[in-house]
């Protein structure tokens, strides 16, 4: 199990579940709870909740081709920062830059629109792609709440 650095952040949560489609809408859930200790707008909070979701799906659809497999949720909060790690353990991404280009998808079939990455990118402030072929996929995003009221003092 991947160690976490928690030494910076002043907490945490830890979610696994396996690959299923229907999973997918508790970690929206769970993830939306654990940030609501932030104070978030309802914009913020869809945001959020969008991003998470696209994480795990594509874990779900391209990781393991809806076969068996886990995926892992890392939360952790410090001050008004988020950050979240979607992590699988699949097949990997051959090509990280390719693969967060709009509308590019390995599964035409499935009349998706290969728009993933580009969603979590901006709907978070921070998002990284880190994947190993035949080892699986950390998606790593960083969500700012408050900025919007920030600007508006």
């Amino acid at each position: 199990m991947k160690e976490y650095k928690l030494e910076n952040s002043a907490n945490y949560m830890l979610l696994e579940i396996p690959a299923q489609s229907e999973n997918e809408s508790f970690v929206r859930v769970v993830v939306a709870a654990f940030a609501a200790r932030l104070d978030p707008t309802l914009e913020e909070i869809n945001e959020l909740k969008t991003a998470v979701s696209e994480a795990v799906t594509n874990g779900i659809l391209h990781a393991y081709d809806y076969g068996k497999g886990v995926i892992r949720i890392f939360v952790s909060v410090d001050n008004q920062h988020l950050s979240v790690e979607v992590h699988d353990f699949g097949k990997g991404i051959a090509d990280i830059a390719r693969a967060r280009e709009p509308l590019y998808t390995e599964k035409p079939e499935l009349e998706r629109s290969g728009m993933g990455f580009t969603i979590m990118e901006n709907f978070m402030d921070d998002l990284l792609v880190e994947s190993k072929p035949g080892q699986g996929t950390v998606v790593k995003m960083l969500k700012i709440f408050g900025k919007t009221a920030e600007i508006n003092h």
